[in-house]
């Protein structure tokens, strides 16, 4: 494993680490360890610029799926180093501020994991190589960022911009996973480098289109293009420093990388060509022109993050046509809009930054960000002011700021590419400039109402003057080291020019150098009189005249209607789909459990009949060569047969939960006659938990009536249960006679102790050969025990809670009802309120039983001490964690049920939902850990050592795995057995 890969992994690992021992450093604001995470990694990433600008690129190999093509490869270049920079840079400077925004009384573990988590996912965007670990992270940053925008959950906007940022960043990260599915197909690799090296050979290919397209929308909605920018804006209810993070330097920075990174290959194409670049400059224009529009500060910079990031785009888009042209001078000249799309994705990350962490300081300090309320501050707040100022005029692309160097060169590629004659542009190019200019006029019209409506002009707040002061010097801190570098890369542009541009550049169009040439990248602030010096000059001319004239157009905004803008139209479609989604769902989901298990098994039937139909011929039907009966197989079949029929016919609940008992025993005993003690073992103690579980559910319902059904009722019923039986015959017959493929069982056989080192081929299945399957179950495991608990425990809605609401303590009632916010829940007293058993009077299972309770005192180390004996000797014995901790539960529940839960509580005072997932971490640790020896996810090992008393022993990593599954299991089972088996 590489400093790449512990790079990435470096901020999950402290965010769980802080997370854990926040509770030792309590007195400090936990924003100062955290601090040291980016700080780490960007000094990290630094030294790695001088190898980097000499063209060699660092990189990191961990297999994963080798079989598939999937590994942790990760790949440092040009074009990764620029982001990676942005992204531990202006993470040290966010972290910092939120020290002094954030208030200690907020969950700042909740807030500084989701932050370290996000900073990591997008380091791992970034550095990726192959595509589905990229895409992996990609989805990451996705839910990342709707947790962080719903940090104050309490809040409908918050919760609503999160769910809307994540809906359309998702389906976006959908759309893209089809496209890298679709390059696979043509490749038959997931590596984005070895793709490039190929793409010569696909772009004949019918999938090469659609690949394309899928992988722009994914980008587009992540980097909120046109139509897909609406949850741009109602993220803005994040807190302050997540959006200066997030959303100048990061989140909406990953789609433009995947479109940088995926040029070498689509460049050169038509259709990328107009996609990126239209889309791009009606982004521009758009957001822009509805900047102006706004009166909150957060959403002004909203749309000016969606103008600036439609302006890179459209650079992106233009630079590909360098690719049409291939290796020479011909070429050259439309390089420059890639060089402006690398810079301007560098100057906008500086001069966005700084500006959100000023719209923060005003709202921190003043109570709102409406510019309508604010004006005169500039005097009261020199400081914030004069960072605003440099800001805003980068923004605008007002010399010496570097924003004023990266929109020359954008004008510059504009005018540029009006002398294309290809992809069908002829006269249509000069449209490309002309969008390009009004779209700065605009700019600098919002970046005005910035800077004189809240800065200067007469004071409109409503503070009193006393109250109004600067910010806090920590929180000034950060933003005014960003408008520092707005200056000093302005003014001295070329400090970035060889460093990160040009190794960017070699990234983004590999094809147009011939080994170890460099591109001849060179900033200046002065070049002479040019086209786009004069087209700055009339922005500067025109913004200045229509800021002045605002009050005379702005009205134009109202005459468009509001119900065809994309967002209402989003919230139509949205809440008419969650209104037919619901409508349907009632008409089928009724309550009726009979009715769900005829929906479930009349499709199953279908589906396995269209099946036999459609096979035809390739099945075939096995009715010869079974083995005999004994006679001891056909006494079980029938007391089976006999036990299964009687349910049906049971009076009364308990007796049906026994007949169903027996019938799990009858198969126990069934495995025995088939010498498959595994089996039987996990069947029997599965079934006794399962017995003693229903019976605790059970103890909470009513008497079981019987009512007398209709014909048509019964006749459904008796049609269903035969088509199973008949269609699960058949499903029998044809997997014994039908075998395609050699059967794999004969591997494993021979080979789980040569590769494995055990001899119990079950629990070598179980820990090694199939690990991932068994990683899975339990995760699925715990998170059906987490839903038992949420059930049990929190109460959605007021009318749910019912009768228990008479059991909550009296003494504690009032004490958590100062607590409530109906206004911030939007719920009645005692909605959304989380109810641990503590708050609840509970009723302990118990027994008075004297004998039985006097059995199980003995017979209760009796289990453990097989319980014990099963996870130890499972690797070549029958046995093993999942049966292991199944035992042990048994033995818990025993006690339970001889004494009382309580009892249980005494004896292991343990929260089992935290044992759960300790559980779940060693299984994933162990998993992980191969990593660390360049072996594929859940590679296992084994040796022999000499241990003292104990001589020569075998050793096995499947051993820690299984670990982790008996942990698991057993806090899942004791999770669900303590939450039901005490009344409340």
């Amino acid at each position: 494993m590489s400093l790449l890969h512990l790079a990435v992994i470096f901020p999950f690992a402290m965010g769980i680490l802080l997370t854990m021992l926040n509770r030792f450093f309590r007195k400090i604001h936990m924003g100062w360890p955290v601090l040291i995470v980016p700080t780490v990694l960007f000094v990290y990433f630094t030294s790695l610029i001088p190898t980097v600008s000499q063209r060699n690129p660092v990189s990191g190999y961990v297999p994963w799926i080798p079989s598939l093509d999937i590994g942790f490869n990760l790949y440092l270049d040009g074009l990764s180093l620029l982001l990676t920079l942005l992204i531990t840079g202006i993470g040290v400077l966010v972290v910092l501020y939120s020290i002094y925004y954030m208030n200690q009384k907020e969950d700042l573990k909740r807030f500084y994991l989701y932050l370290l988590m996000f900073m990591g996912a997008m380091l791992g965007v970034v550095l990726s190589d192959n595509m589905i670990v990229l895409y992996g992270f990609w989805e990451l940053t996705s839910i990342t960022s709707f947790l962080l925008i719903a940090f104050h959950y309490k809040r409908k906007a918050s919760t609503s911009g999160a769910q809307k940022s994540f809906l359309i960043t998702v389906f976006g990260g959908f759309a893209m996973l089809a496209g890298f599915m679709m390059m696979y197909l043509m490749t038959g690799t997931f590596s984005i480098r070895a793709t490039i090296t190929e793409w010569g050979q696909i772009q004949e290919s019918a999938l090469f289109l659609p690949a394309l397209v899928l992988i722009l929308i994914g980008a587009f909605t992540k980097s909120a293009q046109f139509p897909f920018h609406i949850w741009l804006p109602d993220a803005m209810e994040a807190p302050t420093p997540v959006s200066a993070y997030l959303h100048s330097a990061t989140m909406v920075k990953a789609g433009i990388y995947v479109v940088a990174r995926f040029t070498p290959i689509f460049g050169g194409q038509g259709t990328w060509f107009w996609l990126v670049t239209g889309v791009g400059l009606l982004t521009l224009c758009y957001g822009s022109f509805l900047a102006v529009k706004k009166n909150d500060l957060k959403a002004i910079l909203a749309y000016s993050t969606i103008s600036q990031l439609g302006l890179i785009m459209s650079l992106f888009g233009v630079g590909s046509a360098a690719l049409y042209f291939g290796y020479g001078e011909s070429s050259a000249v439309y390089t420059v809009a890639t060089t402006a799309a690398l810079l301007h994705l560098f100057n906008h990350a500086t001069f966005k930054a700084a500006l959100f962490m000023v719209a923060g300081i005003v709202d921190h300090e003043t109570g709102t960000r409406d510019i309508r309320k604010l004006g005169g501050l500039a005097s009261f707040m020199p400081i914030t002011f004069t960072v605003a100022l440099v800001g805003t005029l980068a923004m605008a692309g007002i010399p010496p700021f570097n924003g004023f160097l990266s929109k020359e060169l954008f004008f510059q590629a504009m005018v540029e590419v009006t002398h294309l004659r290809i992809f069908g542009l002829g006269s249509w190019s000069v449209l490309l400039p002309v969008l390009a200019w009004l779209a700065s006029v605009f700019t600098l019209i919002y970046a005005l109402i910035i800077v004189f409506k809240t800065f200067l002009g007469q004071r409109r707040s409503e503070l009193p003057v006393e109250k109004l002061h600067e910010a806090s010097v920590g929180m000034l801190i950060p933003p005014v080291i960003l408008g520092v570098l707005v200056i000093t890369f302005g003014l001295f542009p070329n400090l970035l020019a060889g460093s990160l541009i040009e190794p960017a550049m070699a990234s983004v169009l590999p094809a147009l150098l011939d080994g170890k040439e460099h591109f001849d990248v060179h900033f200046s602030l002065w070049h002479g009189i040019t086209p786009e010096l004069i087209m700055t000059i009339g922005v500067v001319i025109l913004g200045v005249t229509l800021y002045k004239l605002l009050p005379r157009w702005k009205n134009i905004y109202e005459h468009y209607p509001q119900g065809l803008t994309i967002n209402n139209i989003y919230h139509v479609v949205l809440d008419n789909v969650q209104h037919y989604a619901r409508k349907w769902t009632e008409a089928y989901m009724n309550g009726s459990v009979r009715n769900y298990l005829v929906y479930i098994f009349s499709f199953t039937v279908a589906l396995l009949v269209y099946a036999f139909f459609r096979s035809g011929e390739n099945i075939t039907w096995n009715f010869k060569g079974h083995a005999p009966f004994s006679f001891y197989e056909a006494v079980l079949l029938i007391a089976l047969i006999a036990a299964a029929v009687s349910i049906p016919f049971a009076k009364n609940r308990l007796s049906a939960v026994i007949m169903t008992g027996a019938v799990g025993y009858l198969v126990t005993l069934l495995f025995v006659l088939f010498r498959a003690p595994d089996l039987a073992l996990t069947q029997m103690i599965v079934e006794t938990v399962s017995v003693a579980l229903f019976l605790l559910c059970f103890y909470h319902l009513p008497e079981l009536q019987r009512g007398r059904s209709s014909r048509r009722y019964l006749s459904v019923n008796m049609i269903v249960a035969v088509a199973v039986g008949i269609v699960m015959t058949f499903v029998a017959l044809a997997a014994s006679g039908t075998a395609s493929l050699e059967s794999i069982s004969n591997f494993f056989v021979q080979e789980s102790y040569n590769l494995a080192g055990g001899k119990n081929v079950v629990n070598v299945l179980l820990v090694d050969f199939r690990g991932f399957d068994t990683m899975l179950e339990i995760m699925v495991l715990g998170v059906a025990s987490l839903s038992i608990y949420s059930m049990i425990n929190l109460n959605l809605e007021a009318k749910d809670l019912g009768a228990r609401l008479k059991f909550r303590k009296k003494e504690n009632t009032q004490e958590n009802d100062k607590h409530l916010d109906d206004e911030a829940d939007n719920t009645k007293k005692y909605g959304n309120q989380e109810r641990s058993s503590s708050t609840w009077d509970t009723v302990p299972l118990q027994s008075n039983d004297v004998l039985l309770q006097t059995t199980t005192k003995v017979v209760v180390f009796i289990i453990l001490t097989f319980a014990l004996h099963l996870f130890f000797a499972g690797h070549h014995n029958p046995g093993g964690g999942f049966i292991g901790g199944l035992v042990t539960a048994a033995a818990l529940v025993l006690i339970a049920l001889a004494f009382s839960t309580d009892t249980v509580r005494k004896a292991l005072p343990i929260d089992f939902r935290s044992l759960t997932a300790v559980g779940l971490a060693i299984a994933l640790l162990t998993g992980a850990g191969s990593f660390l020896f360049g072996a594929p996810f859940l590679s296992q090992t084994f040796g022999y050592f000499e241990l003292p008393l104990l001589g020569e022993t075998e050793l096995a990593t499947a051993m820690l795995f299984d670990l982790g599954v008996y942990i698991a299991v057993l806090g899942v089972t004791m999770n669900i057995i303590l939450q039901i088996g005490e009344d409340r």
